[in-house]
């Protein structure tokens, strides 16, 4: 069966939770904001219901029977139909390590155990916001450096003309370099701006995260990929061969 995305005057969460009474708070909560909602209890039944029609948003457990939250992160994030769903990862885990995994994983946003049902809603909400407003916000606007050319209503990269497969989180970190091209910019400023959350988590693991999609991000930029230029010690700039850095 194909899958399509559901009508985003109705968002459709797929909240994917193993335990009953935590999945159904969840289901309430956002239901009461207008979101259509289904559950699923394992890692593989998550992957079905994807199959059967592709969320807007994934609200995930980290510790799931059968496939863990991880894996099923791991598969969407491979797939070309499902790599663009936003995914919110919830944990029981506290350590750092445990919670960039995520992230480097391809999550959207973390949320440890015990959380407000509340902040889960507004997070959620946040998500949606960030995927849905660049279009309105930004207008016809497009930015470019040499051959590559960033729509950002259409939320499309193209590189002489050809299209480039970019992850929402690889999409705003090209931006936030193309939008200050020949500017260095801190691992920690490009992760506020890639994840648009506060960077609230040690150096390391900044550096590992930051590091690791700059090196996917250069992957796809072929190339392009090294006028990504790393400042060693700090983070990374954008230069231009033949422009003023």
């Amino acid at each position: 069966m194909e899958s399509a995305r559901s009508p985003k005057q109705n968002p459709r969460v797929l909240v994917v939770e193993d335990e009953p009474d935590i999945a159904a708070l969840i289901a309430y909560q956002l239901t009461r904001e207008g979101f259509r909602v289904e559950t699923a209890a394992t890692g593989p039944e998550g992957l079905k219901a994807v199959n059967r029609e592709i969320p807007d948003l994934v609200v995930l457990d980290r510790m799931l029977p059968g496939l863990s939250g991880d894996e099923v992160l791991r598969q969407l994030k491979s797939e070309q139909t499902t790599r663009s769903i936003p995914v919110l990862v919830l944990t029981a885990k506290r350590e750092q390590e445990d919670r960039i995994s995520g992230f480097e994983l391809g999550a959207d946003d973390y949320l440890t155990k015990p959380f407000s049902p509340r902040e889960l809603v507004l997070r959620c909400q946040a998500i949606l916001r960030r995927i849905s407003e660049p279009a309105v916000a930004s207008g016809g606007r497009v930015l470019r450096a040499g051959p590559i050319r960033m729509d950002l209503g259409a939320h499309q990269v193209t590189v002489d003309g050809a299209e480039l497969n970019l992850t929402p989180t690889e999409f705003r970190l090209l931006q936030a370099l193309m939008e200050r091209r020949g500017r260095t910019q801190s691992r920690r400023q490009l992760l506020e701006k890639a994840w648009d959350v506060e960077a609230d988590i040690s150096d390391r693991i900044q550096t590992r995260t930051v590091d690791m999609h700059v090196r996917r991000l250069r992957a796809k930029l072929e190339d392009l990929g090294d006028w990504i230029d790393t400042v060693r010690g700090f983070g990374y700039r954008l230069v231009v061969p033949g422009e003023d850095s």
